[in-house]
This record gives structure tokens, sequence and C-alpha cells, in this order.
């Protein structure tokens, strides 16, 4: 599997800088355990060199027109499309998930380029009627400046793509930290926008302990902007780091997404989609469909062919493509499935399927059912990002949605209802960010993505993912 592989660096001004007298550490294969790579941490000289050059590169990328920087956008979309297959491999090695989902995942990448290369031709300012002769009142919109940037291991492509290609598009530098334990599918695109003509400096990949790094890239003058995606806890920190600077955020954090399944409905048409969105990347997904609330008409109806899906879900190394569910990302969430379940059962909940770890080596674990959830579960407080649903009855449309709402975050949403009237008020009812009404499909890269609450503040994706990376100016001229 090594040998499958790349070498890992770190992309500094426009220089591939190897293990070379840094520290290191293992990138491990979640489905085997095996170390398959050695990735370089950047010393605080490599994080001095990329601010400087983050510094230089968007004194020169930002008079580079729209139209050119859409060129080179473009053109790394198609190298990333050319080269899908091959990303797709590396990604699912160093993360797990299956190779249809990796592919998925690249190309939807590349998708997010190409649409931030035409977005970014449009970023308008506005010409306002003066009040007297010869007076001018413009607005216009410039880049906020050099961004740094951070991305978690459960979306090693998408995620950095949006970061990396807002910033770009609205004429921004960037200085992006991936997740440690999936460095590789990162750099794959940073190589794809080198090649694709991106000037040396525009944009630098580094990696080392997350802390030390994210506090001494936000605590530095030349950065004045941060994108983060990951847990809660980590983004209220990043919050108040950036807030000492008075730096923009954009904060895409945690959730904890309730799905609404009305009586209305066909319980044996939903369950599939509800299957298939609960187990995609083994439930490590920040939207993932998590605490499912039956009206008790559908309940037993739905948990049925739910748990007879789940039990028959392929569950393997993600490479073999007959397997529908690869390993878990890390030896944490097995840990956090063992945690929350034996917490749920002793609570009451019952499994309805699965419920335990699949053999010794790699972080396999079985898809997941359980019924009787008790409210004071920790499972139906704290996102379990792994593959487990959690069952529950409820009655009546206003009891739900106080259910639904009750916890802190805000991310997603979902709602199944044959009736127009409840699909309106549910989706008006919902506190989060993004709601999908007789739909799992919530995010494509022309519309916008980001939570409300705990969730985090700020959107990427669409027009006011671009947005987050400009700044308004109004001129006012005699």
């Amino acid at each position: 599997m090594a040998a499958q592989y790349e070498k890992l660096h770190l992309f500094i001004d426009g220089e591939w800088l190897g293990l070379d007298g840094r520290k290191s550490q293992p990138v491990l294969n979640p489905a085997t355990g095996e170390e398959i790579g050695r990735l370089p941490h950047a010393k605080t000289a490599d994080l001095d060199r990329a601010l400087a050059a983050a510094a230089r590169g968007f004194t020169q990328w930002k008079r580079v027109s729209a139209n050119d920087r859409s060129k080179v956008l473009r053109r790394a979309a198609e190298l990333i499309r050319e080269r899908h297959e091959r990303i797709a491999t590396v990604m699912t090695l160093e993360e797990g998930k299956t190779i249809g989902e990796s592919k998925l995942e690249v190309l939807s990448s590349a998708e997010v380029f190409e649409w931030m290369a035409e977005e970014g031709r449009r970023s308008y300012g506005r010409l306002i009627p003066a009040r007297g002769e010869g007076h001018r009142q413009l607005v216009v919109k410039e880049p906020v400046g050099p961004v740094a940037a951070f991305s978690p291991w459960n979306f090693p492509a998408v995620t950095p793509a949006r970061k990396i290609a807002a910033a770009l598009a609205a004429g921004c530098s960037c200085i992006i930290k991936p997740a440690e334990e999936t460095p590789a599918t990162a750099l794959l695109i940073a190589k794809a926008l080198e090649e694709a003509g991106l000037p040396k400096g525009v944009l630098n990949v580094v990696f080392g302990v997350p802390s030390e790094v994210s506090s001494y890239l936000i605590a530095s003058p030349v950065i004045r902007k941060i994108s983060f995606t990951g847990s809660t806890a980590v983004g209220k920190l990043l919050a108040k780091l950036a807030a000492d600077g008075v730096k923009r955020a954009t904060m895409e954090l945690g959730g904890h997404a309730p799905v609404v399944i009305f009586e209305d409905v066909d319980p044996e048409k939903v369950a599939p989609l509800a299957v298939a969105a609960k187990f995609r990347n083994a439930g490590q997904v920040c939207i993932s469909p998590t605490r499912f609330f039956v009206h008790e008409a559908v309940h037993d109806r739905f948990v049925a062919k739910f748990t007879e899906l789940s039990a028959a879900m392929p569950v393997g190394d993600g490479l073999d493509p007959k397997h529908k569910m690869g390993p878990l990302a890390n030896a944490r969430r097995i840990d956090a499935m063992e945690t929350l379940i034996g917490d749920a059962k002793a609570r009451g909940a019952k499994v309805k399927t699965g419920g335990s770890r699949i053999g010794n080596a790699g972080n396999f674990w079985q898809p997941t059912v359980l019924t009787e959830v008790p409210e004071e579960a920790t499972m139906m407080t704290v996102e379990p990002f792994g593959p487990v649903a959690a069952m529950v009855r409820f009655k009546s449309f206003d009891e739900v949605v106080e259910r639904a709402n009750r916890l802190p975050y805000g991310l997603a949403g979902y709602a199944f209802t044959g009736s127009t009237k409840t699909a309106t008020a549910i989706s008006e009812q919902l506190e989060t960010g993004l709601v999908g009404v007789n739909t799992f499909a919530v995010t494509v890269p022309e519309t916008p993505f980001g939570g409300v609450k705990e969730s985090g503040y700020g959107s990427e994706g669409g027009s006011e993912g671009l947005e987050a990376y400009l700044q308004t100016k109004f001129v006012s001229q005699m």
C-alpha cells in the first residue's frame, strides 16, 4: 500500500520541502494500520517563510485580472479531473472512505474550482448616484489579504478546495494547513495549481502540531482572514485568536443533524435514502444525519427497513469497490463509538444491529442502529461522528421541533413529508444553516454552506463563499 502513496512535503514559496532537518509523524492507512508515509512538520523558520511568501504573493496576485485568475483556476480544475482516479486512490489510502466516494469527492473539488473561477469574474462593485454634479461615489470589492486556512481529515479534497478556490478567486494568497492524518490529497491539489500557472508564494501548504501552527499563523500581522472547518471546541479557540487581531473568520463547526420523518411518507422508500446518507464516509460527515425523529405511526416500519439495509451493508477496505463502507479514519473514532454506544445501552437504548468493532486490524466498525435512545444519553448531545444512527419516536409537530432544536448546534437538518404545508413549516422552524426537505443533498459548489448557533458563522460555497474573502471600499471622488 505504501508504494501507492505519495511522498509527502511542505509546499512553501513554490518549493517542495521534505523531511531534512524537520520533525515528522507517520501517516497510517486506517484499513490496515500500516504506515504509508512520513509527514514533515514545519519549523518556525518554515512558517515565517510561508508568511513572507504569502505577503509577496498577495501583492502580485491581487494585481492579476479576475479573468486571468479564472484561467489558472479552470486549468487546475482540468488537471484535477484528469487525475481524479489517482487522487481518489491516495485519499482512500489515507482517510479510508470507499473509492467510489473518493472519486466523487475529487470530481466535486474540480467543480468547486471551476465555479469559483467563474464567480471570481463577477465580484461586482457599484456606482451610487451622487448628490452633486462632478461627484462620483463608488463601492469597490477588494481581496481581504493573505488567508490562513485549516481543514479537517474527513473530506481531504473538497474542504481544502472550497477554501483555496474562494481565496484565489477573490485575489487573496493562502496558507493552508490540511489535516496531518490526510495530507497527500491536499498536496496533489496544490500540485495541480502549481502546474496550472499559479505564481509561487500565492499558495503555501504547511503541517505540524495543529495548535502551534494555527496560533503562530493567526497571530501574524500578515494574515487578514482565517477559515476553519472542524470541531466547535477548536473553532472557539481559533475565533478568540482571530478576535485578538480583529481578523475576519469563517467558522464551519460541528453539527448533530436531526432528521424528522413525518407520518405521511412511505417509510420503506425513505429508509434507503437515509441509510446511504447516514453511512457515507462511515458517518464521519459534519452534516451526517444522526438523530432520527420518526413519527410513531411509521416508526416501526422505518426502523425495520433501515436496520435490514444497515445489517446488509458490506464493510471493508475502501479500495475494494464491493465495499459500501470503509473503516473509521483513526483509532480515536473507535474509542468514541465504544464510549457513546456503551453509554446509550447503559441508559436503556436497544441495539437493533451492529454495535461492535469488526476484527482487530484496521478501524472497522459495524453499521449500528439504536432504538429507544433517551435524551439524556450522551449520544443525543454529542456529535457521534461515526456509523451509528439513533432512532426515537415523536407524536406531534411542536414536540419534534422542540427536540430537534434543543442542542446548541445548528449545521444541517432534514425532514421528510408529503405535505407542502408541513414542508414549509418545518423548513422555517429548524434552527440550522442547511435544511433538506425530502432530500439529504444540501451542498453543491454554487450554494452556501454554513451553520448557525455553535455550528459556526459565515459560509463557504456560493457567492457568499467568495464574498467572505472580499472587503468593501467606498470611494468618494470630486
